[in-house]
């Protein structure tokens, strides 16, 4: 099973098909930051990427009922960094969706920090199931997507009126 980190807390708004807001708490307990600057504690740019790639992902998986086990960045472009982000501040993160297709979608994503841009790009998603090229891994496609569905059901309990847009509700807390 692929591991990776989860760079998302929690969500914060969503227009199906349209647009996600999703917030990643930065906290000293997340051991990357002890290399990333020694002294200086920040969220490594790499890492707010992926953190735009997940929520975008998670639209996606909304929009196609999880349809997809693996959504994988394929390009991203213009990609700019702005204000640090540090322990105890909150990203915010928002992906517009531009295109979404049933195995690629593009998107406008921006992450902020006390309104303050950290980074914008345009990026590119392409959604899979691993069984497709090799049918022996759709045990796998079913674990990975049975973890997203329990992943998905905790920030949905959290955030009222999902499903329909909740601009407005909810908090970083």
């Amino acid at each position: 099973m692929l591991v990776k980190f989860i760079l998302v807390d929690h969500l914060l708004d969503i227009e199906p098909r349209k647009r996600i807001v999703m917030a990643k708490n930065v906290s000293m307990a997340e051991e990357y930051l002890a290399d990333h600057f020694p002294g200086f504690p920040v969220l490594p740019g790499v890492l707010m990427l992926e953190a735009a790639v997940q929520t975008a992902a998670w639209l996606i998986r909304e929009a196609f009922d999880f349809a997809h086990s693996l959504i994988l960045l394929k390009e991203a472009r213009g990609v700019r960094y702005g204000t640090f982000v540090s322990p105890g501040q909150t990203l915010t993160l928002t992906a517009d969706a531009v295109d979404i297709a049933p195995h690629r979608s593009d998107f406008k994503v921006k992450g902020a920090v006390n309104g303050q841009t950290a980074i914008t790009a345009r990026i590119e998603l392409f959604h899979l199931n691993l069984a497709t090229d090799n049918p022996g891994l759709a045990g796998t496609d079913q674990r990975s997507l049975a973890v997203q569905r329990e992943r998905w059901q905790i920030f949905t309990q959290r955030t009222p009126a999902v499903g329909a847009s909740t601009r407005g509700v909810g908090s970083a807390s």
